[in-house]
């Protein structure tokens, strides 16, 4: 007897989502994850079980802070953190901007490091040799709240503003701090005075290992 409208609700994700493995499928442990940063997580598990392709707004500073960065300067440091790095934790793009999950407290602490390292919004006000290097980095924490794309969904032609480049996929994903966001920071900033800034036409193309991921 099949069990398909009578499974639980995270059995449900991981057939709609085909129980992939790659870094653009969200897990049933991924969406539990993400749930978690809720008020109310069972309520955020019910609208997606009955709308598995709709995107929530979910409150940072618990389960997870974000750094929003421009989409064309977010990528490089994507791909340093995966190239030269320990891999990123889950990383997602909504409306032209790429935001990339890390530790509590990353919102708080991020700022200051590029304010030593004169890679901040002071630098760029003296008109520092760095200044041009590191856009405005957006960090929410405590008391913000951001879009996450939905478990399912966001992919092909026509797919969302807002989707998932390396979905969350375990119940506890790495996430990388302060530092290691400074570091890809800097080093996407450093590679952008090397080469053009703007991302080849398949850019979308590249696939990040997720089993390496700390």
């Amino acid at each position: 007897m099949s069990r398909i409208g009578n499974e639980p609700l995270l059995d449900q994700l991981d057939l709609a989502a085909g129980r992939r493995r790659d870094a653009a499928g969200v897990t049933a442990a991924g969406a539990a994850w993400l749930a978690s940063a809720s008020s109310y997580p069972r309520s955020t598990l019910a609208l997606w079980r009955e709308r598995p392709d709709a995107p929530v707004v979910l409150p940072c500073g618990t389960a997870f802070d974000v750094v929003n960065a421009p989409a064309v300067f977010g990528r490089p440091m994507l791909d340093r953190l995966w190239d030269e790095g320990p891999g990123s934790g889950p990383v997602a793009v909504h409306r032209g901007r790429m935001l990339l999950f890390a530790a509590p407290g990353t919102a708080h602490r991020l700022p200051s490091l590029l304010e030593w390292e004169e890679w901040g919004a002071r630098g760029r006000a003296d008109g520092g040799s760095r200044a041009g290097g590191v856009p405005p980095l957006l960090c929410h924490g405590n008391g913000d709240a951001v879009t996450v794309p939905a478990p399912v969904g966001g992919a092909g032609p026509g797919r969302s503003a807002s989707r998932w480049m390396v979905a969350p996929d375990t119940r506890h994903p790495w996430l990388p701090g302060p530092e290691i966001l400074l570091w890809a920071a800097v080093r996407a900033a450093r590679a952008a005075v090397r080469i053009s800034i703007f991302p080849p036409a398949d850019q979308d193309a590249n696939v990040y290992d997720v089993s390496r991921r700390r």
